[in-house]
Protein backbone atom coordinates (compact mmCIF):
# COMPACT_ATOMS: atom_id res chain seq x y z
CA UNK A 1 0.00 0.00 0.00
CA UNK A 2 1.34 3.34 -0.93
CA UNK A 3 2.00 5.71 1.96
CA UNK A 4 -0.70 8.27 2.12
CA UNK A 5 -2.73 10.11 5.26
CA UNK A 6 -4.87 6.75 6.04
CA UNK A 7 -1.77 4.60 6.37
CA UNK A 8 -0.71 7.00 9.64
CA UNK A 9 -1.23 5.98 12.83
CA UNK A 10 -3.18 7.99 14.78
CA UNK A 11 -0.66 9.46 17.11
CA UNK A 12 1.32 10.09 13.94
CA UNK A 13 -1.79 12.20 12.77
CA UNK A 14 -2.07 14.14 15.70
CA UNK A 15 1.56 15.17 15.70
CA UNK A 16 0.77 16.02 12.29
CA UNK A 17 -1.84 18.05 12.89
CA UNK A 18 0.07 20.16 15.67
CA UNK A 19 2.77 20.86 13.17
CA UNK A 20 0.62 22.11 10.92
CA UNK A 21 1.53 19.91 8.23
CA UNK A 22 -2.31 18.59 7.66
CA UNK A 23 -5.48 19.31 8.59
CA UNK A 24 -8.51 17.67 10.05
CA UNK A 25 -10.73 17.94 6.77
CA UNK A 26 -7.82 16.40 4.68
CA UNK A 27 -7.70 13.53 7.25
CA UNK A 28 -11.32 13.33 7.37
CA UNK A 29 -11.82 13.22 3.36
CA UNK A 30 -9.00 10.75 2.67
CA UNK A 31 -10.61 7.99 4.94
CA UNK A 32 -14.13 8.82 3.97
CA UNK A 33 -13.06 8.34 -0.16
CA UNK A 34 -11.25 5.53 0.94
CA UNK A 35 -14.25 4.03 2.86
CA UNK A 36 -16.35 4.76 -0.11
CA UNK A 37 -14.23 3.21 -2.70
CA UNK A 38 -13.09 0.05 -0.75
CA UNK A 39 -16.37 -0.89 1.33
CA UNK A 40 -18.49 -2.55 -1.38
CA UNK A 41 -15.86 -6.04 -1.14
CA UNK A 42 -15.87 -5.09 2.78
CA UNK A 43 -19.28 -3.90 3.99
CA UNK A 44 -17.64 -2.31 7.25
CA UNK A 45 -20.35 0.30 7.57
CA UNK A 46 -23.58 0.32 7.77
CA UNK A 47 -23.72 4.30 7.51
CA UNK A 48 -20.90 6.74 6.32
CA UNK A 49 -21.66 10.60 7.64
CA UNK A 50 -19.88 12.99 5.17
CA UNK A 51 -21.37 16.30 5.99
CA UNK A 52 -21.55 15.45 9.80
CA UNK A 53 -17.84 14.32 9.61
CA UNK A 54 -16.61 17.02 7.43
CA UNK A 55 -18.02 19.77 9.50
CA UNK A 56 -17.07 19.10 12.64
CA UNK A 57 -13.34 18.54 10.87
CA UNK A 58 -13.77 22.12 10.38
CA UNK A 59 -14.15 22.57 13.55
CA UNK A 60 -11.71 20.88 15.30
CA UNK A 61 -9.24 22.41 12.27
CA UNK A 62 -10.55 25.90 13.78
CA UNK A 63 -9.76 24.95 17.46
CA UNK A 64 -6.14 24.03 15.71
CA UNK A 65 -5.53 27.49 14.63
CA UNK A 66 -6.56 28.67 17.63
CA UNK A 67 -4.66 26.89 20.30
CA UNK A 68 -1.70 27.36 17.74
CA UNK A 69 -1.90 31.38 17.86
CA UNK A 70 -2.15 31.29 21.89
CA UNK A 71 1.07 29.57 22.18
CA UNK A 72 2.39 26.02 23.00
CA UNK A 73 0.76 25.39 26.38
CA UNK A 74 -2.51 25.75 24.64
CA UNK A 75 -1.73 22.98 21.75
CA UNK A 76 -0.37 20.70 24.58
CA UNK A 77 -4.08 21.09 26.26
CA UNK A 78 -5.82 19.51 23.20
CA UNK A 79 -6.54 15.50 23.52
CA UNK A 80 -4.44 13.75 21.30
CA UNK A 81 -7.68 12.49 19.30
CA UNK A 82 -8.08 15.70 18.30
CA UNK A 83 -9.00 16.32 14.79
CA UNK A 84 -8.52 12.69 14.13
CA UNK A 85 -11.60 10.60 12.90
CA UNK A 86 -13.09 7.59 14.76
CA UNK A 87 -15.55 5.13 13.65
CA UNK A 88 -18.59 3.84 16.04
CA UNK A 89 -20.31 0.54 16.13
CA UNK A 90 -24.13 1.40 15.32
CA UNK A 91 -25.21 0.62 19.00
CA UNK A 92 -23.64 3.93 19.86
CA UNK A 93 -26.30 6.95 19.97
CA UNK A 94 -25.39 9.98 18.00
CA UNK A 95 -27.99 12.78 17.82
CA UNK A 96 -30.50 12.72 15.00
CA UNK A 97 -27.78 9.42 13.61
CA UNK A 98 -28.87 6.08 12.83
CA UNK A 99 -28.60 3.09 15.64
CA UNK A 100 -29.53 -0.05 14.15
CA UNK A 101 -27.54 -2.47 16.75
CA UNK A 102 -27.42 -4.29 13.55
CA UNK A 103 -31.20 -5.15 13.49
CA UNK A 104 -34.29 -5.12 11.28
CA UNK A 105 -36.56 -3.47 14.04
CA UNK A 106 -34.31 -0.49 14.68
CA UNK A 107 -34.32 -0.30 11.13
CA UNK A 108 -35.67 3.67 10.37
CA UNK A 109 -34.68 4.66 14.54
CA UNK A 110 -33.27 7.96 14.80
CA UNK A 111 -31.35 8.80 17.87
CA UNK A 112 -32.91 11.88 19.82
CA UNK A 113 -29.58 12.16 22.19
CA UNK A 114 -25.59 11.45 22.77
CA UNK A 115 -24.41 8.38 24.34
CA UNK A 116 -21.97 9.57 26.98
CA UNK A 117 -19.12 8.57 24.83
CA UNK A 118 -20.23 10.56 22.09
CA UNK A 119 -19.86 13.29 24.09
CA UNK A 120 -16.99 12.49 25.19
CA UNK A 121 -15.71 12.22 22.23
CA UNK A 122 -16.36 15.40 20.73
CA UNK A 123 -15.46 16.78 23.76
CA UNK A 124 -11.89 15.30 22.80
CA UNK A 125 -12.56 16.92 19.15
CA UNK A 126 -12.17 13.83 17.59
CA UNK A 127 -13.90 13.54 14.19
CA UNK A 128 -16.87 10.67 13.49
CA UNK A 129 -17.01 9.46 10.60
CA UNK A 130 -20.02 7.04 10.62
CA UNK A 131 -21.35 3.37 11.52
CA UNK A 132 -19.94 0.31 11.43
CA UNK A 133 -21.62 -2.90 10.65
CA UNK A 134 -22.55 -5.37 13.86
CA UNK A 135 -23.95 -8.69 14.85
CA UNK A 136 -27.65 -8.29 15.44
CA UNK A 137 -27.81 -6.87 18.98
CA UNK A 138 -24.58 -7.90 19.54
CA UNK A 139 -25.00 -11.11 19.36
CA UNK A 140 -22.62 -12.98 17.33
CA UNK A 141 -18.85 -14.17 16.63
CA UNK A 142 -18.72 -13.66 13.30
CA UNK A 143 -20.81 -10.63 12.23
CA UNK A 144 -22.70 -12.75 10.28
CA UNK A 145 -25.67 -12.14 11.95
CA UNK A 146 -26.17 -8.48 11.24
CA UNK A 147 -29.26 -7.92 9.42
CA UNK A 148 -27.76 -5.90 6.81
CA UNK A 149 -25.71 -8.46 5.40
CA UNK A 150 -22.15 -9.87 6.89
CA UNK A 151 -18.78 -7.89 7.12
CA UNK A 152 -15.84 -9.78 5.49
CA UNK A 153 -12.06 -9.59 6.44
CA UNK A 154 -9.69 -7.48 4.80
CA UNK A 155 -7.13 -10.62 5.43
CA UNK A 156 -9.37 -12.79 3.56
CA UNK A 157 -12.11 -11.95 1.98
CA UNK A 158 -14.03 -15.10 2.21
CA UNK A 159 -13.46 -15.42 5.94
CA UNK A 160 -15.13 -13.69 9.08
CA UNK A 161 -13.87 -10.85 10.92
CA UNK A 162 -15.10 -12.26 14.24
CA UNK A 163 -17.89 -10.10 15.99
CA UNK A 164 -19.83 -9.07 17.46
CA UNK A 165 -17.97 -5.95 16.37
CA UNK A 166 -16.75 -7.05 13.56
CA UNK A 167 -17.06 -4.45 11.40
CA UNK A 168 -15.71 -1.66 13.55
CA UNK A 169 -12.40 -3.91 13.52
CA UNK A 170 -12.80 -4.86 9.92
CA UNK A 171 -12.34 -1.06 9.29
CA UNK A 172 -9.35 -0.23 11.31
CA UNK A 173 -7.48 -3.07 9.50
CA UNK A 174 -8.58 -2.02 6.55
CA UNK A 175 -7.17 1.59 6.59
CA UNK A 176 -10.86 2.88 6.79
CA UNK A 177 -10.31 4.65 10.15
CA UNK A 178 -7.64 4.51 12.57
CA UNK A 179 -9.33 4.32 15.45
CA UNK A 180 -12.71 2.65 15.88
CA UNK A 181 -15.56 2.24 19.05
CA UNK A 182 -16.62 -1.96 19.84
CA UNK A 183 -18.79 -3.00 22.78
CA UNK A 184 -17.54 -6.41 24.49
CA UNK A 185 -20.27 -9.04 26.09
CA UNK A 186 -18.43 -11.83 25.71
CA UNK A 187 -15.15 -11.05 23.49
CA UNK A 188 -17.12 -9.30 21.03
CA UNK A 189 -13.33 -6.64 20.97
CA UNK A 190 -10.67 -8.85 21.57
CA UNK A 191 -12.25 -11.60 19.22
CA UNK A 192 -12.52 -9.55 16.21
CA UNK A 193 -8.88 -7.34 17.21
CA UNK A 194 -7.48 -10.99 17.12
CA UNK A 195 -9.07 -12.21 14.03
CA UNK A 196 -8.29 -8.97 11.86
CA UNK A 197 -4.72 -8.25 13.23
CA UNK A 198 -5.26 -5.20 15.25
CA UNK A 199 -5.87 -3.83 18.80
CA UNK A 200 -8.76 -4.31 20.49
CA UNK A 201 -9.47 -3.53 24.69
CA UNK A 202 -12.47 -4.16 26.80
CA UNK A 203 -11.89 -2.29 30.03
CA UNK A 204 -13.18 -3.26 33.63
CA UNK A 205 -16.91 -3.14 33.94
CA UNK A 206 -17.84 0.61 34.82
CA UNK A 207 -14.63 2.11 33.22
CA UNK A 208 -17.06 3.13 30.46
CA UNK A 209 -20.79 4.57 30.70
CA UNK A 210 -23.20 2.18 28.76
CA UNK A 211 -25.32 4.82 28.57
CA UNK A 212 -26.48 5.51 25.04
CA UNK A 213 -25.45 2.21 24.14
CA UNK A 214 -28.22 -0.45 22.55
CA UNK A 215 -27.83 -3.09 25.78
CA UNK A 216 -27.75 -6.75 25.28
CA UNK A 217 -26.75 -8.10 28.90
CA UNK A 218 -26.50 -5.09 31.16
CA UNK A 219 -23.74 -6.98 33.40
CA UNK A 220 -21.78 -7.72 31.26
CA UNK A 221 -21.50 -5.04 28.25
CA UNK A 222 -18.30 -2.76 28.12
CA UNK A 223 -17.35 -0.06 25.52
CA UNK A 224 -13.62 -0.23 24.50
CA UNK A 225 -11.14 0.93 21.75
CA UNK A 226 -9.70 -0.77 18.52
CA UNK A 227 -6.76 0.70 17.11
CA UNK A 228 -3.47 -0.27 15.00
CA UNK A 229 -1.26 -0.56 17.84
CA UNK A 230 -1.19 0.42 21.92
CA UNK A 231 -0.96 3.81 22.20
CA UNK A 232 -3.72 4.44 20.05
CA UNK A 233 -5.91 2.20 21.27
CA UNK A 234 -5.20 3.69 25.03
CA UNK A 235 -5.60 7.13 23.33
CA UNK A 236 -9.35 6.70 23.00
CA UNK A 237 -10.01 4.59 25.93
CA UNK A 238 -8.57 7.53 27.39
CA UNK A 239 -10.82 9.67 25.67
CA UNK A 240 -14.13 7.79 26.43
CA UNK A 241 -13.45 6.70 29.99
CA UNK A 242 -15.25 8.71 33.45
CA UNK A 243 -17.49 8.91 35.86
CA UNK A 244 -21.56 9.36 34.24
CA UNK A 245 -23.99 10.43 36.67
CA UNK A 246 -26.89 8.63 34.38
CA UNK A 247 -25.23 5.32 34.13
CA UNK A 248 -25.14 3.88 37.90
CA UNK A 249 -22.55 1.28 36.90
CA UNK A 250 -20.05 3.87 36.01
CA UNK A 251 -17.42 3.81 38.79
CA UNK A 252 -16.25 7.15 40.15
CA UNK A 253 -12.52 6.38 39.60
CA UNK A 254 -10.19 8.74 38.17
CA UNK A 255 -8.92 8.21 34.44
CA UNK A 256 -5.27 7.72 34.60
CA UNK A 257 -3.89 9.97 32.70
CA UNK A 258 -1.33 7.58 32.33
CA UNK A 259 -3.20 6.02 29.14
CA UNK A 260 -2.08 9.09 26.97
CA UNK A 261 1.94 8.53 28.23
CA UNK A 262 2.67 5.29 26.81
CA UNK A 263 6.47 4.99 26.04
CA UNK A 264 7.04 6.22 22.17
CA UNK A 265 10.53 4.32 22.33
CA UNK A 266 10.17 0.51 21.28
CA UNK A 267 13.44 -0.32 24.01
CA UNK A 268 11.56 1.51 26.63
CA UNK A 269 8.56 0.31 26.15
CA UNK A 270 10.51 -3.16 26.11
CA UNK A 271 12.56 -2.64 29.49
CA UNK A 272 9.23 -2.46 30.99
CA UNK A 273 8.95 -6.10 31.17
CA UNK A 274 12.25 -6.98 33.29
CA UNK A 275 11.35 -7.95 36.69
CA UNK A 276 7.17 -8.86 35.60
CA UNK A 277 5.44 -11.55 36.52
CA UNK A 278 2.60 -13.64 34.18
CA UNK A 279 0.70 -16.18 34.37
CA UNK A 280 -0.22 -18.53 31.28
CA UNK A 281 -3.44 -20.18 32.56
CA UNK A 282 -3.86 -23.94 30.82
CA UNK A 283 -7.21 -23.95 30.83
CA UNK A 284 -7.10 -21.60 27.83
CA UNK A 285 -5.10 -24.02 25.33
CA UNK A 286 -8.73 -25.66 24.88
CA UNK A 287 -9.53 -29.11 22.83
CA UNK A 288 -9.46 -28.17 19.20
CA UNK A 289 -7.24 -24.88 19.46
CA UNK A 290 -5.40 -24.29 16.00
CA UNK A 291 -2.23 -25.61 16.41
CA UNK A 292 -0.61 -22.79 14.29
CA UNK A 293 -2.39 -20.26 17.02
CA UNK A 294 -0.91 -22.56 19.71
CA UNK A 295 2.53 -22.28 18.38
CA UNK A 296 2.21 -18.14 18.08
CA UNK A 297 1.05 -17.64 22.30
CA UNK A 298 3.78 -20.09 23.35
CA UNK A 299 6.42 -18.20 20.68
CA UNK A 300 4.61 -14.56 22.21
CA UNK A 301 5.35 -16.13 25.87
CA UNK A 302 9.02 -17.18 25.21
CA UNK A 303 9.50 -13.22 24.02
CA UNK A 304 8.07 -12.17 27.61
CA UNK A 305 10.36 -14.47 29.46
CA UNK A 306 13.62 -13.87 26.90
CA UNK A 307 12.77 -9.63 27.72
CA UNK A 308 13.26 -10.32 31.75
CA UNK A 309 9.74 -11.66 32.67
CA UNK A 310 8.70 -14.66 34.83
CA UNK A 311 6.70 -16.74 33.34
CA UNK A 312 4.84 -19.31 35.05
CA UNK A 313 1.75 -22.03 34.48
CA UNK A 314 -0.99 -21.28 36.63
CA UNK A 315 -4.93 -22.58 36.80
CA UNK A 316 -8.16 -20.89 36.71
CA UNK A 317 -10.25 -24.33 37.44
CA UNK A 318 -13.20 -22.66 37.10
CA UNK A 319 -13.00 -21.88 33.57
CA UNK A 320 -14.38 -24.91 32.06
CA UNK A 321 -17.79 -23.54 33.47
CA UNK A 322 -17.63 -20.28 31.85
CA UNK A 323 -19.07 -21.24 28.66
CA UNK A 324 -22.39 -22.68 29.74
CA UNK A 325 -22.64 -19.94 32.67
CA UNK A 326 -22.08 -16.84 30.14
CA UNK A 327 -25.48 -18.41 27.73
CA UNK A 328 -27.63 -19.22 30.84
CA UNK A 329 -27.00 -15.10 32.29
CA UNK A 330 -26.60 -13.26 28.62
CA UNK A 331 -29.58 -14.69 27.06
CA UNK A 332 -31.44 -14.23 30.83
CA UNK A 333 -30.64 -10.23 30.87
CA UNK A 334 -31.24 -10.20 27.08
CA UNK A 335 -34.58 -11.53 26.83
CA UNK A 336 -35.29 -8.41 29.75
CA UNK A 337 -33.54 -6.00 27.50
CA UNK A 338 -34.80 -6.81 24.61
CA UNK A 339 -38.79 -6.92 25.46
CA UNK A 340 -38.65 -3.20 25.09
CA UNK A 341 -38.94 -3.41 21.48
CA UNK A 342 -42.57 -3.87 21.04
CA UNK A 343 -43.00 -1.74 18.09
CA UNK A 344 -45.13 1.04 19.96
CA UNK A 345 -42.58 3.45 20.66
CA UNK A 346 -39.65 3.19 18.50
CA UNK A 347 -38.60 1.44 15.46
CA UNK A 348 -39.95 -1.14 13.23
CA UNK A 349 -43.69 -1.73 13.75
CA UNK A 350 -46.36 -4.29 11.80
CA UNK A 351 -50.16 -2.96 12.40
CA UNK A 352 -52.20 -5.54 10.70
CA UNK A 353 -55.36 -4.85 12.56
CA UNK A 354 -56.84 -4.32 15.36
CA UNK A 355 -55.31 -7.69 17.32
CA UNK A 356 -52.63 -5.83 19.14
CA UNK A 357 -51.00 -9.17 20.32
CA UNK A 358 -50.53 -10.08 16.96
CA UNK A 359 -49.64 -7.03 16.05
CA UNK A 360 -46.58 -7.45 18.77
CA UNK A 361 -45.93 -10.82 17.87
CA UNK A 362 -45.49 -10.22 14.24
CA UNK A 363 -43.29 -7.08 14.39
CA UNK A 364 -40.73 -9.34 17.17
CA UNK A 365 -40.88 -12.52 14.54
CA UNK A 366 -40.42 -9.96 11.68
CA UNK A 367 -37.72 -7.36 13.17
CA UNK A 368 -35.84 -10.12 14.98
CA UNK A 369 -32.74 -12.73 13.21
CA UNK A 370 -32.57 -16.21 14.12
CA UNK A 371 -29.71 -15.63 16.54
CA UNK A 372 -31.54 -12.76 18.66
CA UNK A 373 -34.62 -15.28 18.86
CA UNK A 374 -32.49 -17.96 20.12
CA UNK A 375 -31.39 -16.09 22.73
CA UNK A 376 -33.92 -14.43 24.28
CA UNK A 377 -35.69 -18.01 24.14
CA UNK A 378 -32.86 -19.36 26.02
CA UNK A 379 -33.30 -16.25 28.25
CA UNK A 380 -36.83 -16.59 28.74
CA UNK A 381 -36.72 -20.26 29.90
CA UNK A 382 -33.65 -19.20 32.26
CA UNK A 383 -35.41 -17.12 34.12
CA UNK A 384 -39.23 -18.86 33.82
CA UNK A 385 -40.98 -20.36 36.93
CA UNK A 386 -39.60 -23.46 38.13
CA UNK A 387 -36.13 -23.09 36.63
CA UNK A 388 -34.58 -19.47 37.86
CA UNK A 389 -33.28 -21.21 40.85
CA UNK A 390 -31.72 -24.15 38.85
CA UNK A 391 -30.17 -22.16 36.32
CA UNK A 392 -29.99 -18.85 36.44
CA UNK A 393 -29.69 -18.25 40.29
CA UNK A 394 -27.02 -21.29 39.69
CA UNK A 395 -24.82 -19.09 37.08
CA UNK A 396 -24.48 -16.50 39.23
CA UNK A 397 -22.71 -18.83 42.14
CA UNK A 398 -20.54 -20.32 39.50
CA UNK A 399 -19.98 -16.51 37.86
CA UNK A 400 -18.71 -15.60 41.72
CA UNK A 401 -16.40 -18.53 41.43
CA UNK A 402 -14.86 -17.78 37.88
CA UNK A 403 -14.23 -14.37 39.55
CA UNK A 404 -12.56 -15.88 42.40
CA UNK A 405 -10.15 -17.41 40.20
CA UNK A 406 -8.41 -14.45 39.05
CA UNK A 407 -8.65 -12.97 42.37
CA UNK A 408 -6.87 -15.79 43.85
CA UNK A 409 -4.38 -15.49 41.03
CA UNK A 410 -4.17 -11.57 41.38
CA UNK A 411 -3.86 -11.83 45.02
CA UNK A 412 -0.57 -13.77 45.13
CA UNK A 413 1.13 -11.14 42.69
CA UNK A 414 0.65 -12.00 39.34
CA UNK A 415 1.03 -8.28 37.12
CA UNK A 416 -1.15 -10.27 34.35
CA UNK A 417 -2.45 -13.27 32.41
CA UNK A 418 -1.37 -13.69 29.22
CA UNK A 419 -3.24 -16.60 27.23
CA UNK A 420 -4.83 -16.56 23.52
CA UNK A 421 -7.41 -14.66 22.38
CA UNK A 422 -9.04 -16.96 20.12
CA UNK A 423 -8.54 -20.67 19.63
CA UNK A 424 -8.61 -20.34 15.81
CA UNK A 425 -8.34 -18.30 13.25
CA UNK A 426 -10.70 -16.58 11.52
CA UNK A 427 -12.65 -19.16 9.85
CA UNK A 428 -14.69 -18.87 6.53
CA UNK A 429 -18.05 -17.66 5.91
CA UNK A 430 -21.45 -20.62 6.77
CA UNK A 431 -18.17 -22.96 8.74
CA UNK A 432 -20.14 -22.13 12.11
CA UNK A 433 -23.84 -21.09 11.23
CA UNK A 434 -24.96 -24.41 11.50
CA UNK A 435 -23.75 -25.66 14.79
CA UNK A 436 -24.52 -22.50 17.61
CA UNK A 437 -22.60 -23.83 19.98
CA UNK A 438 -19.35 -24.56 17.71
CA UNK A 439 -19.73 -20.70 17.14
CA UNK A 440 -20.02 -20.06 20.77
CA UNK A 441 -17.11 -21.62 21.69
CA UNK A 442 -14.79 -18.90 19.48
CA UNK A 443 -15.30 -16.77 22.51
CA UNK A 444 -14.38 -19.82 25.55
CA UNK A 445 -11.02 -17.54 26.07
CA UNK A 446 -12.67 -14.42 26.42
CA UNK A 447 -15.83 -14.58 28.52
CA UNK A 448 -14.85 -15.71 31.49
CA UNK A 449 -13.03 -11.63 31.89
CA UNK A 450 -16.52 -10.69 31.17
CA UNK A 451 -17.85 -12.89 33.99
CA UNK A 452 -15.57 -11.58 36.33
CA UNK A 453 -15.82 -7.89 35.04
CA UNK A 454 -11.59 -7.61 34.31
CA UNK A 455 -9.75 -6.04 31.77
CA UNK A 456 -8.42 -7.70 29.05
CA UNK A 457 -6.53 -6.68 25.85
CA UNK A 458 -5.66 -8.02 22.63
CA UNK A 459 -2.70 -7.26 20.21
CA UNK A 460 -1.38 -9.34 17.36
CA UNK A 461 1.44 -11.96 18.20
CA UNK A 462 2.05 -12.99 14.64
CA UNK A 463 0.31 -15.12 11.78
CA UNK A 464 -1.09 -18.82 11.47
CA UNK A 465 -1.71 -20.04 7.78
CA UNK A 466 -1.23 -16.33 6.75
CA UNK A 467 -4.18 -15.00 9.11
CA UNK A 468 -3.53 -13.00 12.39
CA UNK A 469 -3.43 -14.81 15.56
CA UNK A 470 -4.43 -12.74 19.02
CA UNK A 471 -2.12 -12.32 22.38
CA UNK A 472 -4.32 -11.39 25.10
CA UNK A 473 -3.05 -10.18 28.67
CA UNK A 474 -5.65 -9.65 31.58
CA UNK A 475 -5.58 -7.85 34.63
CA UNK A 476 -7.22 -7.40 37.71
CA UNK A 477 -9.67 -4.45 37.87
CA UNK A 478 -8.95 -1.20 37.54
CA UNK A 479 -5.46 -1.91 35.92
CA UNK A 480 -5.84 -0.75 32.39
CA UNK A 481 -2.75 1.98 32.25
CA UNK A 482 -0.51 -1.72 33.50
CA UNK A 483 -2.38 -3.99 31.30
CA UNK A 484 -1.57 -1.42 28.15
CA UNK A 485 2.12 -1.05 29.19
CA UNK A 486 2.22 -4.55 29.06
CA UNK A 487 0.76 -4.71 25.66
CA UNK A 488 2.68 -1.70 24.99
CA UNK A 489 6.07 -3.75 25.95
CA UNK A 490 5.59 -6.53 24.11
CA UNK A 491 4.80 -4.55 21.14
CA UNK A 492 8.24 -2.73 21.53
CA UNK A 493 10.06 -6.36 22.25
CA UNK A 494 8.60 -7.42 19.15
CA UNK A 495 8.56 -4.40 17.09
CA UNK A 496 11.61 -5.45 14.81
CA UNK A 497 9.69 -9.43 13.55
CA UNK A 498 9.14 -9.72 10.03
CA UNK A 499 5.25 -10.64 10.68
CA UNK A 500 4.57 -7.14 11.98
CA UNK A 501 5.40 -5.66 7.89
CA UNK A 502 3.12 -7.76 6.54
CA UNK A 503 -0.45 -6.47 5.75
CA UNK A 504 -3.62 -7.86 5.17
CA UNK A 505 -3.46 -9.40 2.17
CA UNK A 506 -6.92 -8.78 0.64
CA UNK A 507 -6.45 -5.01 0.65
CA UNK A 508 -5.89 -4.45 -3.25
CA UNK A 509 -9.02 -6.86 -3.93
CA UNK A 510 -10.96 -4.32 -1.92
CA UNK A 511 -9.74 -1.62 -5.00
CA UNK A 512 -12.15 -3.36 -7.72
CA UNK A 513 -15.19 -1.25 -7.99
CA UNK A 514 -17.11 -4.68 -8.98
CA UNK A 515 -16.13 -6.92 -6.39
CA UNK A 516 -18.39 -9.60 -4.92
CA UNK A 517 -19.74 -8.27 -1.75
CA UNK A 518 -19.69 -10.88 1.61
CA UNK A 519 -22.91 -11.34 0.87
CA UNK A 520 -22.71 -12.55 -2.21
CA UNK A 521 -19.08 -14.50 -1.19
CA UNK A 522 -21.21 -16.14 1.53
CA UNK A 523 -23.84 -17.21 -0.09
CA UNK A 524 -21.69 -18.82 -2.69
CA UNK A 525 -20.93 -22.68 -2.44
CA UNK A 526 -16.93 -22.70 -1.04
Amino acid sequence: MAEDLTTLLAHQMAARLRAGEVTSRELAEAHLARAHATDRGLHAWLSLDDDRALAEADAADARLAAARAAGPAALDALHPLHGVPVALKDLVSVKGGQCTAGSRILEGYRAPYDAHITERLHEAGAVILGKTNMDEFAMGSSCEHSAFGPTANPWDLGRVPGGSSGGSAASVAAFQTPLSIGTDTGGSIRQPAALCGIVGMKPTYGRVSRYGIVAFASSLDQVGPFGRDVRDASALLHAVSGRDERDSTSAPIPVPEDLVRLPSSDDEAAAWLRGRRFGVPREYFVAGMDPGVEARIREAVAVLAASGASVEEVSLPHTDYGLATYYIVAPAEASANLARYDGVRFGHSVRGGEDYLADYLATRGSGFGAEVKRRIMLGTYALSAGYYDAFYLKALKVRTLIKRDFDVLFEAGFDALVAPTSPDVAFRFGDKMADPVRMYLSDACTLPVNMAGLPGISVPCGLSEGLPVGLQFIGPAWSEAALLRAARAYEGATAGADWRQVLPRDLALLEDPGIATPAERAAAPH
